[in-house]
């Protein structure tokens, strides 16, 4: 069995499909009913109408226009799951919150992980992030896989982002839970923004080389003085990974914060999946 059809994570009972219908979702659906079937979960697609009070009432010809589209959309993915044999539920909102719903929706459901695009239809391609799926990852009470349109979760090499802190040790020891069930390749970074910082960007690779090595895996690392996000993204791109690992912030993430810049960064400019964990 190659990895692209292995499971990647050991417990993933319920995934929720979060999707908007537009072109940006569409590598996260078609990657969730995969991961769905790969992982024998049950998936839940939720989509939201989004509309306001003013529009409910001066324009509800609209609102039911974008209630049949959503509708739609949800039934061909449940169409397209039933065709996999894969048990799916569909959700619909309506409303202003859309990142409240979906938090909502998976707590629920006691989701294992959230999958999503990066931008919904209301995407800027100048704004770093959709607004949505910033705060869904902010928010989420579990991890989050983030798909751009040509991403896949096939999790062939997969790229470990570090700084030492507490959140990007835990997803250093993620990403290497997946890569030992999916034989994956592993390459962690660290990036200093200072000469002076490199020592510690090393000291960040000894502790991911020592877990990986504990755990009987191999990994190679790669210490870089730049601008994080840039050298991430990069370094992803030259090694041709599949898929990155960030922690949801990093050393100088603070706490009322959604996300980490780093993370929202790398994210948003990654050519592939990226996934935060939580």
């Amino acid at each position: 069995m190659s990895n692209g059809e292995i499971c990647p994570i050991a417990k993933v009972e319920n995934i929720l499909l979060a999707t908007d219908g537009s072109e940006f979702s569409s590598g996260a659906v078609r990657e969730a009913l995969n991961f769905a079937r790969r992982c024998n979960s049950h998936l839940f697609a939720i989509s939201v109408v989004e509309t306001n009070p003013e529009l409910e009432i001066y324009g509800p010809s609209i609102v039911e226009q974008m209630e049949k589209a959503t509708k739609e959309h949800l039934e061909k993915i449940k169409g397209d799951a039933e065709k996999a044999g894969i048990p799916c539920d569909l959700i619909i909102r309506r409303g202003e919150d859309t990142s409240r719903y979906i938090i909502e929706e998976a707590e629920k459901i006691k989701a294992d992980v959230i999958v999503m695009g990066r931008r919904g239809r209301t995407g800027i391609k100048k704004l770093m992030m959709g607004s949505v799926t910033a705060l869904v990852i902010g928010t989420a009470p579990c991890n989050v896989f983030v798909v751009p349109r040509a991403g896949n979760l096939t999790c062939k090499r997969i790229l470990i982002a570090t700084d030492g802190s507490e959140f990007s040790q835990k997803a250093a020891r993620e990403a290497i839970s997946i890569a030992k069930r999916c034989a994956s390749e592993v390459i962690a970074i660290s990036v200093a923004e200072q000469e002076e910082d490199l020592s510690h960007a090393e000291e960040n690779l000894k502790y991911i080389k020592e877990l990986s090595e504990s755990e009987g895996w191999k990994v190679e690392t790669f210490s870089i003085k730049g601008t994080p996000y840039e050298a991430i993204t990069a370094t992803a791109q030259i090694k041709n990974v599949d898929l990155i690992v960030v922690g949801t912030h990093g050393r100088t993430g603070l706490k009322k914060l959604l996300m980490g810049s780093v993370a929202e960064r790398v994210i948003a400019l990654a050519h592939c999946s990226v996934l935060v964990v939580k």
